[in-house]
């Protein structure tokens, strides 16, 4: 086997030993890669957060999403579906029902989701005053570089 090939197709790395961010790999196979991608995409966090209140129905999650197309709020609910984060239940009613919940597997990630979100909410005014100050050293510069020209 050459050196730096991987011996299984979806393998990236071992976060459990020597944590590494380079370990997140880039490659399109790279399992660890995808799974954060669906799950860092803003349209899956609130979906996941949607649902750790009630299951809902694709009507009431579209409603309750502000700015989803129909079309990405489906493909979003098959991709969370397909991770085993949500279980989509179908009634034999006319129109048929279905209903949206989050699985055990689902419920674990909103911990996480939950804890990313209130430390955001408790760093959202230091967040803010960075970026005032940052925008403010980027216009004097800009300004002096302007003015020099």
């Amino acid at each position: 086997m050459e050196d730096g090939t991987s011996k299984s197709l979806g393998h990236c790395g071992d976060t459990a030993a020597d944590y590494d961010v380079l370990q997140w790999d880039t490659r399109v196979d790279c399992e660890v890669r995808q799974i954060l991608d669906r799950v860092a995409d803003k349209w899956s966090l609130l979906v996941i957060a949607l649902l750790d209140q009630r299951s809902l129905r694709f009507s009431e999650l579209k409603r309750k999403i502000d700015g989803v197309s129909q079309r990405m709020l489906t493909r979003t609910l098959r991709h969370l579906e397909r991770d085993g984060l949500i279980e989509r239940t179908v009634y034999p009613t006319v129109p048929p029902r279905v209903d949206y919940a989050l699985t055990p597997l689902g419920a674990s990630l909103h911990t996480t989701i939950k804890a990313l979100v209130v430390w955001t909410e408790t760093h959202q005014h230091e967040i803010a005053t960075a970026r005032d100050s940052y925008d403010l050293r980027t216009r004097e510069a800009e300004a002096l570089q302007h003015v020099s020209a």
